[in-house]
This record gives C-alpha cells, sequence and structure tokens, in this order.
C-alpha cells in the first residue's frame, strides 16, 4: 500500500499503476488541469500526500511544472522515455513494474536545496557544453532516476538531492 496519493495523467496511467500496486490516483486528464484539481491535489497534499508521476514528454511536464509551482515540496517520481514508450506511445502506463517500482523508490522534492555540485563541477564533468554532454546527462539521470534532463533541469535535481561532484564522478 502507497500511504500517498499518486497524481497521474489518466485512467490507463492509473490501471498500470493499481496492476502492480495498491494505489489511489487522481488524474489530470492531461493538459485539461484546471484550478479545482490544483485545490483538490493540494487538500489531498495536506492530508495524505501527493506524489507526482506524470509521462516523461513535454505535456507530462508542463502538468508537472504548473503543479510544483502551484504545490511546493511535493514528491515527485520520474521515469526516463526509453523505459516508458511503445513504438508509437510515451507514457506511464508503458513502463513495466520494475521500472515504477525504482521511479516511486527515488523521489524527488521541489524545495530550497543547498547546492552540493557547482556550474563549474558540471562543466568539468562534460555534463554541459560537451558534445557527448547529452549521453552523459543520460547516464546520470538514469542511474539516479531523474528522468530525461537538460542540463539545467539535471543540475537543479542533482542539487536538490544533495548529489555532488564525486558521487557523479564515479557514474561517469
Amino acid at each position: 500500500m502507497i500511504k500517498e496519493v499518486i497524481v497521474v495523467e489518466g485512467t490507463n496511467d492509473t490501471k498500470r499503476l493499481q496492476s502492480f500496486f495498491d494505489v489511489e490516483t487522481i488524474e489530470t486528464h492531461g493538459l485539461g488541469l484546471n484550478k479545482e484539481m490544483i485545490e483538490l491535489i493540494r487538500q489531498v497534499n495536506e492530508k495524505r500526500g501527493v506524489i507526482l508521476f506524470l509521462d516523461p514528454d513535454v505535456p507530462g511536464e508542463k502538468i508537472r511544472g504548473r503543479i510544483n509551482r502551484a504545490i511546493p515540496n511535493l514528491k515527485n517520481a520520474f521515469v526516463m522515455k526509453e523505459d516508458a514508450r511503445t513504438k508509437k506511445k510515451v507514457g506511464i502506463e508503458h513502463a513495466d513494474k520494475e521500472t515504477l517500482e525504482k521511479a516511486l523508490n527515488n523521489l524527488i522534492s521541489y524545495g530550497e536545496s543547498k547546492q552540493s555540485i557547482s556550474k563549474t563541477e558540471f562543466y568539468e564533468l562534460g555534463l554541459t557544453g560537451q558534445s557527448d554532454s547529452e549521453k552523459r546527462r543520460n547516464l546520470v539521470a538514469r542511474h539516479f532516476s531523474l528522468g530525461k534532463c537538460n542540463g539545467k533541469t539535471l543540475f537543479h535535481r542533482l542539487n536538490m538531492l544533495g548529489i555532488g561532484y564525486e558521487d557523479i564522478k564515479k557514474i561517469l
């Protein structure tokens, strides 16, 4: 039983999660997210806690951003695109149990964070500004279950988790 309520985009995401876990969900119905839905998520978060588990695509990230800006310090679960896709679609409903479980065991909360890696160190590790930076970022993001990240997003998420230069260097 997962204590928190998980926010997903649609019915298929709910069915997929409930096929593996004892969980309750709130469905945003994609980008149809409105003020009432955000208020519901806020109220549920105050009572039980909420985990945002949205698709690893542009609409999913837009929804995640809107909710995180409206309600600080929510827990976020991420999967990589390649772990949640078919030939034509990307979404939580396409991920296997192991992928979903790993994401739910590696949650991130957006809030105040101390800097654990500097921009200089980030650059020295080749996570930005190099021809293979995207490959390096994907390797680090996959290892720490951070979802698909551009340079700025990865830098922010690493600092939120307190992951430093030496931790990242070991992975690379």
